[in-house]
């Protein structure tokens, strides 16, 4: 792998830019980290927050930004203490040695890798709704829909990594419109949803149970990690030793993008429909936009609305892609087994056309699937290892002392043992 990455910076090889001026790859990585946060995750969101009742979800909204910045900056500054052209595996391995390298690239692919069964089922559950309530045809079985849709998503990844996250950013900028003009369209349908539970405020030991169980969720919804590893090899090939400044600003714009929409969108979500049509909504594994899509009899919103989602979806799947094959490659080259690159990268996306197919044919209950696998998976690599590092890695040490640093820590043993308490429960 560490040849891939060495041959790779050659290719690239420039003199680091500076940071006078604002790029056009800026953007596109801004663009690129949005896309790939805003998927499923965040289509589910109004529905669980909403649950959850008035109070909980003004908390999760304050939390957003600092839980969501703090933690991919913590990331990104772990990949980019590493060698140059390094990813996050061979930065592991670089820091903890071979067998905790082996361990933690291991727990990296399955943090990421459930992500995309969730966006498989997803995005099986909006394009059926849409033929059968839309289009008003019946949808084909959903095993041959599942493996057209996989398949199809799947030759966009064979054009690689560059021509993904162009992709991504170009589908970002019709995809934050459509959200807003949808957050927008609900404003004069809002009837206090969730606010007839402002009222009631919760026992602290209520809130905080509350708050404890939707964190996972909080995580997964803004969470774009998998596409961290190949940002800060980016940046550091951009910019040398001022990648840690820029990306950082990168991270901070991107962040408030993304929590300034998906916060509008919620509470206009939330605000439009009553506590029972979210636990409806849930009942019938779909997202947000699928359900409103059926909710209301508009023309325009039940085309739409199934558009967007499914613009997400596929938006989320192929940023997630990214990571989930780096995971498994790196796991594959630790056995010892070095295939050729092309050969590894058929292997690779033989292996989750097949599984994620099955799983999308098998239609599992995704916010099930984000309570128990993605956000408390995603938190031990998102939050705690980049936390552990700095404490114990001398080329993070420079970050040692900083308040975020327990904010981060905290937050992610939150959302691993609300996992630890949904499998016991």
């Amino acid at each position: 792998m560490n040849d891939q990455a060495n041959s790779v910076d050659e290719r690239y090889a420039t003199t680091p830019a500076t940071l006078t001026s604002w790029s056009r790859q800026d953007t596109t990585w801004m663009l690129g980290l949005f896309g790939t946060a805003i998927g499923a995750g965040t289509l589910f969101l109004p529905i669980n927050a909403g649950l959850g009742g008035f109070w909980p979800l003004v908390i999760l909204a304050l939390l957003a930004f600092p839980m969501t910045f703090f933690a991919h900056r913590g990331l990104t500054r772990f990949v980019l203490s590493g060698r140059d052209g390094s990813d996050i595996t061979d930065v592991v391995e670089e820091h903890f040695g071979i067998k905790a390298g082996a361990l933690i690239t291991l727990l990296y692919f399955f943090a990421i890798f459930p992500i995309l069964l969730i966006y498989s089922v997803a995005l099986t559950n909006t394009v059926s709704s849409f033929m059968e309530h839309q289009l008003h045809i019946m949808p084909p079985p959903r095993a041959i829909l599942a493996f057209v849709l996989i398949l199809g998503l799947l030759a966009v990844v064979r054009c690689g990594e560059q021509v993904i996250v162009k992709a991504m950013s170009l589908m970002v900028y019709p995809f934050i419109v459509a959200l807003l003009f949808l957050a927008v369209y609900l404003v004069p349908h809002w009837n206090g949803g969730i606010l007839s539970t402002a009222s009631e405020v919760p026992a602290p030991s209520a809130l905080l149970s509350t708050l404890w169980l939707a964190i996972p969720v909080m995580v997964f919804s803004f969470n774009h990690s998998p596409i961290i590893s190949a940002f800060a090899v980016d940046q550091k090939r951009q910019y040398g030793a001022h990648a840690d400044e820029r990306s950082s600003q990168i991270l901070s714009r991107a962040h408030l993008l993304m929590v300034a929409m998906v916060l509008f969108f919620v509470f206009s979500c939330v605000l439009t429909l009553s506590p029972a049509q979210l636990a409806e909504a849930k009942a019938q594994n779909l997202s947000i936009l699928s359900y409103l899509a059926n909710h209301f009899d508009n023309p325009t919103i039940a085309f739409a609305a199934p558009l967007i989602a499914f613009v997400a979806i596929a938006k989320s799947f192929l940023g997630h892609y990214i990571g989930a094959s780096e995971g498994l490659k790196g796991l594959v080259v630790k056995t010892g087994r070095r295939p050729a690159p092309k050969t590894l990268d058929r292997m690779t996306a033989a292996f989750m056309l097949v599984v994620c197919w099955i799983v999308a044919t098998l239609n599992p209950s995704i916010l099930g699937m984000i309570e128990t696998l993605g956000g408390p998976v995603i938190a031990s690599i998102l939050f705690l290892m980049p936390m552990y590092a700095i404490r114990k890695v001398p080329a993070m040490a420079k970050y040692r002392g900083q308040a975020s640093n327990v904010f981060v820590t905290a937050v992610g043993l939150v959302a691993i043992t609300a996992l630890i308490y949904s499998l016991l429960s």
